[in-house]
This record gives structure tokens, C-alpha cells and sequence, in this order.
């Protein structure tokens, strides 16, 4: 079991086994009964059972009711939903959603509303307090009611101290302290994280990567940014720039990238290249159902993904145009580190197999056969929920393993 998910307890076995049947219980699909942890722990059957009565004391966990008349099945284990409340938060560029849940990760609330985050900090984090504030308020919670946030940026992340250094999509936030900011205005514990290694988290938790062990989330919205979980955990590298493959140059003469670099893959394939490929499209007088957006500046990708929804072959085109490419940068992934899945996420990908069919393909042309035989490319299965249900997780895993410490 991963130890991604919590801080290294004491060095005692029953502490470390507490925690591992506890991860098992929370990411077992449908529960999971004692017999079955002894099985897959190598753990006696008493030795289970003593730890679960203590976690069930402790209401973290409890047991199911899925008894059957005419017959008697093992009464299988779930984490407590009523154990507490928790935020996930996912930040983008010209977003934010809120998802309020309980210890289950079962959504109760979500809010969703508009941010331009080039505003900086100061504002952009006073946005989020009050759409916060409003979440719980409509909601009947106080701030004391929560008991984590799990925070995702789009940039990355030093999460020791809780800041982003140099995010090149967040101008002005470098080195703020944001998870200070947010635990002295809200009093809880915050989880600060890059949205896309949450994206890889909520996917491996409760989306398309369930039971992965080697997994790439990719999330393709104004920035390009991956999540990598290698043997069951998030891989950040050395200063927590790991996965920032939106800035992998694909030609050395390409458009200038929001980074300062030139021809990097999200200068050809993030949200606001697209944009700027239709205004462009547009300008030249080719013909496309994007030239009745007047002014042509006012283009977003919202308006390219409802054009070639609706047939318009100039916008199914620039979506199979940054498909190719994303397919190019991923091929090196797969060769790199040789995934068993893929998941393309994001607000570009909600255009569906127009990206995707250009990536497999790509990918199919690219990447060593071996490689590219054992990979399957898919699209998130949590949707634009992958990074805030990742956040869910997060601030889930805070609560629920510092709280067994004490026990």
C-alpha cells in the first residue's frame, strides 16, 4: 500500500499495519471484508481484527450493511462517512471549484466560479474565502465544521513550505505563502498541491485509473501540466517540478510559451493556444462558424469545443492538430517511464475522441511497440472533478491518518 497518502507513523508494525488496512478499506470498490485484509495484508485473522475494532472505536470505520436473507456472506468495512467533513479546492487559471465531502469522499456540495487568475494572490485568494464561506453557509457549516482542505494550483509546488515557485501561468504568485494564508483565514489544516498530480490522485481513487499502479494524468486546460504515479505513488522530483510536461519543447522554432521558452507543447496545445489558433483562423477569412464571434478577440476555447461539437471542420481540426501533439510529448512519457494508463483531462478534453484518436494514434506511431502495446489512453472518468475529488482525497488522507495516530 502506498505511503503517498499519510506521513510515516511510529516505526512499530501494528501503527504501519493500522494505516495500511485503513487505505485498503477506503480505495476497496464496495468495501472490503476482514478476511480479505488478512489475505492481501499476510496478516493473521486475529491481528485484523484487533486493529479494526480499534477503528471502529475510534468511528474511522464501520461496518457495511450488506447482509443477504437466505444466507450468511463476511461483513465487509467502510471508511465512516459521518467522521468528519472535508474541502477540496481545485484552482486553474480561470476557475475554481469547491467540492465539499464527507470522509467517504462522497460529494455533498459543489461551486463553481470564474477566476482570472493573473489577478495575483492577494485577490484571487480572497475570491476563493469568500466563495468558500459562502459554500459552507449554504451548506449549514461553519468554518469549524471542516476539518482539511485539500488545495490544488495550477504551478509547481514546494509542499514542504507550501508555496509555488516561478509558476509560469500564475504571474505574481511565486512564492507567496499560500497554504499560510489559507490556514490562518480558515483555522484548518491545508494541503497546498499541483491540480495535476491531484488530477492523478482523484483518477487512481475513484476514476479510470482504479487499481493502476503506474499511472500519467494529463491535464490539458490553459496550461499543460501531468500528474505521474509510479508503484503507487505521486512522483514530484527533486524540487516539485516533476511532470511539468506542458514546457517540453516540440520545436525549437515554435510560438513563445507563457514560461519565456519558445515551442513548448503548451504553446501548440494548451487552452489559450487553441484560442489564439481560431482568432488567427479567423483573421485569415477561411470559413468557420468562430467568425460570427464578434469582436474576433473575444474567442475562448468554450467557443472552439462548441463549434466543432457542432461540426465545424476548422475547429475539429485544431483539435486534431493539438491531439497530434499531445500525442508526440506522450509517446516520450510512455518510453520514458512506461505507463499502464494515460488519462487526459482537463477543459480541452471535454472534446472527446477528437483529441483522443490523434493522441492514441500518435502515440501507436511514437512510443517503442512494447510500450505502446501495454498503455491505454483514456479520458478522465471524474470529468472536470479529477482535481478537486484529488484534493477530497488529500485532505481526507490529513484527517484520517493523524487521527489513528492518536489512538
Amino acid at each position: 500500500m502506498s505511503t503517498f497518502f499519510w506521513t510515516i507513523p511510529a516505526l512499530n508494525i501494528k501503527n504501519l499495519n493500522r494505516h495500511a488496512i485503513l487505505d485498503l478499506i477506503r480505495f476497496t470498490p464496495g468495501g472490503i471484508a476482514r478476511v480479505d485484509l488478512a489475505r492481501q495484508l499476510g496478516l493473521t485473522r486475529a491481528a485484523v481484527t484487533e486493529i479494526v475494532n480499534d477503528l471502529m472505536k475510534a468511528r474511522v470505520v464501520r461496518e457495511m450493511n450488506n447482509q443477504k436473507a437466505g444466507g450468511r456472506i463476511p461483513v465487509e468495512l467502510e471508511v465512516n462517512p459521518e467522521f468528519g467533513k472535508v474541502v477540496g479546492v481545485d484552482m486553474g487559471a480561470t476557475h475554481v471549484t469547491l467540492i465539499l465531502a464527507d470522509s467517504s469522499a462522497h460529494v455533498i456540495k459543489e461551486l463553481e466560479f470564474d477566476l482570472d487568475i493573473n489577478l495575483g494572490p492577494e485577490k484571487c485568494l480572497k475570491q476563493v474565502d469568500e466563495n468558500y464561506c459562502e459554500l459552507l453557509s449554504n451548506s449549514g457549516l461553519a468554518k469549524s465544521d471542516v476539518k482539511a482542505v485539500g488545495f490544488g494550483v495550477p504551478g509547481p509546488v514546494v509542499s514542504d513550505i507550501g508555496i509555488v515557485d516561478a509558476p509560469p501561468i500564475m504571474p505574481g504568485w511565486s512564492r507567496f505563502p499560500i497554504r499560510d494564508y489559507l490556514q490562518k483565514n480558515w483555522g484548518v489544516q491545508v494541503s497546498l498541491n499541483n491540480d495535476a498530480e491531484l488530477g492523478a490522485l482523484g483518477e487512481w481513487a475513484y476514476g479510470a485509473g482504479r487499481g493502476e499502479h503506474n499511472l500519467c494524468y494529463l491535464k490539458v486546460g490553459t496550461g499543460v501540466g501531468a500528474g505521474i504515479l509510479l508503484e503507487g505513488q505521486i512522483y514530484r522530483g527533486t524540487t516539485g517540478t516533476a511532470g511539468e510536461i506542458g514546457h517540453m519543447t516540440i520545436d525549437e522554432n515554435g510560438p513563445k510559451c507563457s514560461c519565456g521558452n519558445r515551442g513548448c507543447l503548451e504553446a501548440f496545445t494548451g487552452g489559450r493556444a487553441i484560442a489564439q489558433k481560431a482568432m488567427d483562423v479567423v483573421r485569415s477569412g477561411e470559413r468557420t462558424d468562430l467568425a460570427n464571434i464578434k469582436p474576433v478577440e473575444n474567442i475562448t476555447l468554450k467557443d472552439v469545443v462548441a463549434a466543432a461539437r457542432r461540426g465545424d471542420l476548422i475547429s475539429q481540426q485544431l483539435f486534431k492538430e493539438s491531439g497530434t501533439h499531445l500525442g508526440t510529448a506522450i509517446a516520450g512519457m510512455v518510453n520514458l517511464f512506461n505507463p499502464s494508463m494515460v488519462v487526459i483531462g482537463g477543459g480541452v478534453s471535454q472534446i472527446g475522441d477528437l483529441l483522443l484518436e490523434p493522441i492514441r494514434h500518435t502515440v501507436q506511431q511514437r512510443s517503442l511497440l512494447v510500450a505502446s502495446q501495454a498503455v491505454r489512453i483514456t479520458s478522465a472518468l471524474l470529468g472536470r472533478r479529477s482535481s478537486g475529488i484529488g484534493a477530497v482525497v488529500q485532505a481526507n488522507s490529513i484527517v484520517l491518518h493523524q487521527h489513528i495516530e492518536r489512538i
